[in-house]
């Protein structure tokens, strides 16, 4: 039950608020360092391949951040 407790429960959310920032800082530095505009390709041109290492590049970072909140 002390997962209920509201400081376990602030915790929790400030920590995602805090992984969800680091995720969209990531894809922003690597959308500069790449050559062209990754949202371009990914919206306008519709590029399946990039999206599919976008989005391979975006859960590898999300698992980072999930274990070094975590502690693992």
């Amino acid at each position: 039950m002390e997962y209920l407790k509201p400081a376990a429960l602030v915790g929790s959310l400030v920590y995602s608020v805090l992984g969800i920032i680091l995720v969209v800082v990531a894809f922003v530095v690597i959308d500069k360092i790449t050559p062209y505009n990754l949202w371009k390709e990914l919206i306008e041109e519709r590029n399946q391949p990039l999206a599919t290492v976008v989005a391979a590049f975006c859960i590898a970072i999300a698992i980072i951040v999930a274990a070094a909140i975590h502690g693992g």
